[in-house]
């Protein structure tokens, strides 16, 4: 059997590193072409040493400088490239045959659409490449004949409970309503009331995972199911009635499929992305992925409940946006990405967050989304209205 080459986008970065792990578990079935980081050059230069990739991507040309250097300085063979077309052309390079998109917010989209234009097995954890530019991508992906295989657990765990032979991006037949389950996050039993007072290091305190700052903010905030019902829609080609929130603290369920039958089919697992990122890459077969078997007896009482709505905003507006369609959800991406750069900052408090957001999808207009470029200009004007809209919530010293 011939290795699959993979390039991993956001290499530096939690499920970046996740797959580097499972890949070093099957050396005889995958190789590293690229990994690029954007300015983690350290990080990087400990990535390249311990899987020694054809190519490293990095976001300029002194990064670039630099990490030459300390590649040089253990002999590696590595080359070295950077800026956005680098990234490009290691997400579409001929060599590659999958292709891990793990790096957060909107600078993952030209990656990811790159390599689905490519026809690659696209990794999709970048939840903001459909929820940006849904029409586009999918597009990209029928026309090019790529693989789509979800990453993000929620969706992963939806793809496994499909019928056998069920393809991303199509509608599975029989199909009821789809459950995508959120721990709550840090504030699950939270007085609303006292929201004002939350600081970035309470926010970021995850209770099950371990994740970068801005999603777990957006954990914080149940932006991430907001953004994942939107990801779900165009996944699974359903309408955004027919998804759910539920609430499960304990994050072993990772979410369910309800038929018309009556049947419900879920896949449970430890908190652990290797899970789904092995499925991914290994589908369809199964392969270890380093995850340890999950205790059921340990693991008797499996809570459920429902967000409650002055608790978690956020969910209210990424549920219109949905509906809204066109650029309304490139619009929600974008302005939380800036009102949550904003309170990681200090700049502004944790209501003002969703504040930000409701206040740019007012400004900016939805309109239809026919190609990048609309998605792109919905975006930065999207970001401009939030960047003027932060005045007014911050923060008085």
């Amino acid at each position: 059997m011939r290795r699959q080459a993979v390039t991993v986008l956001g290499a530096t970065g939690s499920i970046g590193q996740s797959t580097l792990d499972v890949i070093a578990r099957h050396p005889d079935r995958f190789s590293v072409y690229a990994l690029t980081a954007h300015r983690r050059v350290d990080a990087l230069a400990d990535c390249c040493r311990r899987h020694r990739p054809d190519v490293a991507v990095v976001a300029t040309e002194a990064d670039a400088v630099r990490l030459r250097g300390l590649l040089a300085d253990g002999g590696l063979a590595t080359e070295v490239r950077f800026g956005p077309e680098a990234l490009v052309a290691v997400a579409e390079a001929p060599e590659v045959d999958q292709v891990m998109a793990a790096i957060v917010g909107a600078a993952g989209l030209a990656g990811s659409l790159a390599a689905a234009h490519a026809g690659k097995r696209v990794l999709l954890a970048n939840k903001e490449a459909l929820v940006m530019a849904g029409p586009v991508f999918m597009d990209a992906v029928c026309h090019a004949g790529a693989e789509l295989l979800p990453i993000d657990s929620e969706h992963n765990a939806l793809f496994q409970c499909m019928p056998a032979g069920y393809a991303a991006g199509s509608r599975a037949a029989g199909v009821r309503r789809l459950l995508l389950t959120a721990s709550g996050g840090p504030f699950r039993e939270r007085d609303p009331a006292t929201l004002a007072d939350v600081t970035p290091e309470e926010a970021v305190a995850h209770p099950n995972w371990s994740m970068g700052q801005k999603i777990s903010v957006d954990s914080a905030t149940m932006m991430n199911k907001g953004l994942e019902l939107i990801e779900a829609c165009w996944l699974f080609d359903v309408p955004p009635e027919k998804v759910e929130i539920v609430i499960h603290p304990e994050s072993i369920v990772h979410s369910l499929v309800e038929y018309v039958d009556g049947s419900v089919l879920a896949q449970l697992g430890e908190p652990d992305m290797r899970t789904p990122i092995a499925n991914g890459m290994a589908w369809p077969e199964r392969i270890d992925s380093g995850v340890g078997s999950l205790d059921l007896i340990e693991r008797v009482q499996l809570r459920f409940e429902a967000p409650e709505p002055r608790r978690f905003p956020c969910l209210a507006l990424a549920a219109e946006a949905a509906r809204l369609g066109g650029t309304a959800p490139a619009v929600l991406n974008a302005a939380n990405e800036i009102a949550v750069a904003a309170f990681l900052d200090r700049r502004i408090g944790y209501p003002a967050i969703p504040a930000i957001i409701e206040g740019a999808l007012a400004a900016v207009p939805p309109v239809a989304v026919n190609a990048l470029e609309e998605v792109l200009a919905a975006d930065g004007e999207a970001r401009a209205r939030a960047e003027e809209l932060l005045v007014a919530h911050a923060v008085r010293s």
